[in-house]
């Protein structure tokens, strides 16, 4: 559960139903195969999870959370879910792989229900955080709605604006620590508040901390100390993993029950 070490929020579960395609066969003809057209149903995507890391980190980088993070949801999810990781500066990539998946029909085009069926959830750390951000704004252009955002002690980029959640998104949640000269926002708002719910702002403090970090380079463990903490605090990282699974019912981890 959030508590530690100040919360302000409260987690609510995010629910839905699971989807189905029913095909109905003519037993009077022989049907041959044909391409799907855009007035047909079509099956219904898998929920998409996005991770963004900070700075200049390559996507697959082992040592950072937000790629153990999305390993650890792959095991559990092996089927139904879609995690992916990239690079703080890869928005556009994210946002085209989004689409490419959503397109079930495979037409090149997104239909509306094929935007509205879109199960789609973001997070990240740093300038991946604002990231996730920027790109919950450009999925909101494309009329394409968002579960979730997690930001774990967000930098904005140039100035951007990466306080003011989007009105497509269903939730957010915002996890900083107010020190050191990198350190994240202590305050999100929502866009349109009778369309998002902020879970809460929830602070972390390491003036006194011990946690160390060892696996990741000497500058973020000295230079950006703080900044850096947050980022390897399992605390932190449990919280989030929480908040996706919750949104991510009713699809249930491998070896649980449906």
């Amino acid at each position: 559960m959030i508590g530690s070490p100040t919360v302000r929020g409260k987690i609510l579960s995010i629910s839905a139903p699971i989807f189905f395609v029913v095909s109905i066969l003519n037993p009077s003809k022989v049907i041959s195969a044909q391409p799907a057209s855009r007035n047909e149903v079509s099956a219904k995507p898998p929920a998409i999870v996005i991770g963004f890391v900070g700075g200049f980190v390559a996507h697959d980088n082992p040592i950072h959370s937000e790629v153990q993070l999305a390993a650890h949801l792959r095991k559990l999810y092996p089927t139904g879910v879609d995690v992916e990781t990239f690079e703080s500066y890869r928005g556009e990539r994210a946002f085209n792989r989004i689409r490419k998946i959503l397109d079930t029909n495979r037409d090149g085009t997104l239909t509306p229900e094929e935007k509205q069926n879109a199960r789609i959830i973001l997070y990240g750390h740093s300038w991946g955080a604002s990231e996730s951000i920027y790109l919950a704004r450009t999925l909101e252009k494309d009329g394409i709605p968002v579960l979730l955002t997690l930001q774990v002690d967000s930098v904005s980029k140039f100035g951007r604006d990466d306080m003011t959640i989007p009105a497509n998104v269903a939730q957010a949640a915002n996890f900083y620590q107010p020190n050191g000269f990198v350190h994240g926002h202590h305050d999100i708002r929502a866009a349109d508040a009778r369309r998002t719910r902020i879970i809460g702002n929830f602070r972390f403090d390491y003036a006194t901390s011990s946690l160390n970090c060892a696996e990741y380079p000497w500058y973020d463990r000295y230079v950006v100390k703080p900044h850096t903490q947050i980022e390897c605090d399992p605390v932190v990282w449990s919280q989030v993993e929480s908040l996706i699974r919750t949104s991510l019912l009713p699809i249930s981890p491998i070896g649980t029950a449906k």
